[in-house]
């Protein structure tokens, strides 16, 4: 495997290699059960397995090469529109199916919840890759602390709509706001965090500060960014992009090599950084953390 750095990476960009090879020690088994649903039981070992071995892309890379339609179409827009979006103040509303709703401003989530690191396999759905070093906390712990009813079967998230702050929301192109959703028991899966960091720091505006989900065995359009409300929900919730190409993106987008989008094949995949492509792993590599979620369903007909 070649990867291929930029040569001018500054050194105040990189986490220091200790503290990478020492991030097992911040990955725990799941929280406890749940008031509508037990958290799944993955053993210990499996989710230390989850955090990748590869090496993570370069942040000058994460944070140039993105999609995030507010900003702009091409990958290089958000990188260069994004300081239009002010992170503070910033709150995040959690309602719906719950016994305690309640309204977050974002920095009490911070200290509520503090973080650890997850280097996570990001599969695009236009066949690129990298790996990121999220920082962030498990998506569990505050639904635990707002206790869904048992009516609660999903979780919808919706992103800021302010097109002053995100002039690309000006533009037909997506149903504004952007809308996103998981069923209950893959948002309660301890993979599934809310993402506060990457590399060490601060989150980027271009990557979807200040909160982001990272979901990482599904395409990265599910893992939404700029949260400011996650609403729980007895009834599969709307998602942007099933709204607007419902023969290309499904509810699920599990990441899944057999199944191709309608104008390219999801068998390859190239991980940015790497001259030649790569073939793409089943749920992206995280198949014996989360294959069981899907036992009995046809993934072909719910992609």
């Amino acid at each position: 495997m070649l990867i291929l750095r930029p040569p001018d990476i500054r050194s105040s960009e990189i986490t220091p290699e200790a503290w990478f090879w020492n991030r097992r020690q911040f990955l725990g088994a799941a929280a406890g059960a749940m008031a509508a649903a037990a958290i799944p039981s993955v053993p210990r070992a499996l989710l230390a397995s989850a955090s990748s071995d590869e090496t993570p892309t370069p942040y000058d890379d994460i944070t140039s090469y993105n999609n995030f339609y507010e900003f702009g179409l091409d990958k290089r827009d958000p990188s260069r529109n994004a300081h239009t979006l002010r992170p503070r103040p910033w709150t995040v509303m959690v309602e719906g199916e719950v016994h305690k709703p309640k309204t977050y401003d974002v920095d009490e989530l911070i200290r509520r919840y503090p973080a650890a690191e997850r280097i996570y396999r990001l599969r695009c759905v236009e066949a690129w890759s990298m790996v990121i070093p999220w920082t962030g906390f498990e998506l569990n712990r505050l639904l635990k602390d707002v206790e869904p009813t048992s009516q609660a079967k999903y979780v919808a998230f919706q992103t800021l709509h302010d097109p002053e702050q995100m002039p690309g929301q000006r533009r037909g192109v997506l149903p504004w706001p952007y809308v996103e959703g998981l069923r209950l028991d893959e948002a309660l899966h301890p993979l599934t965090i809310l993402v506060t960091g990457l590399y060490g720091k601060p989150l980027p505006n271009q990557n979807g500060a200040p909160l982001r989900l990272a979901v990482p065995w599904k395409y990265g359009f599910k893992s939404i960014k700029s949260i400011v409300r996650i609403r729980l929900m007895r009834d599969q919730p709307p998602t942007t992009w099933n709204l607007s190409a419902p023969s290309e993106y499904g509810f699920y987008s599990n990441v899944n090599p057999a199944v191709d989008h309608p104008r390219w094949s999801q068998r390859r995949e190239r991980r940015i950084g790497e001259l030649l492509r790569r073939p793409t792993l089943a749920f992206n590599g995280y198949a014996d953390q989360v294959a069981h979620l899907y036992a009995g369903m046809d993934l072909k007909v719910n992609y």
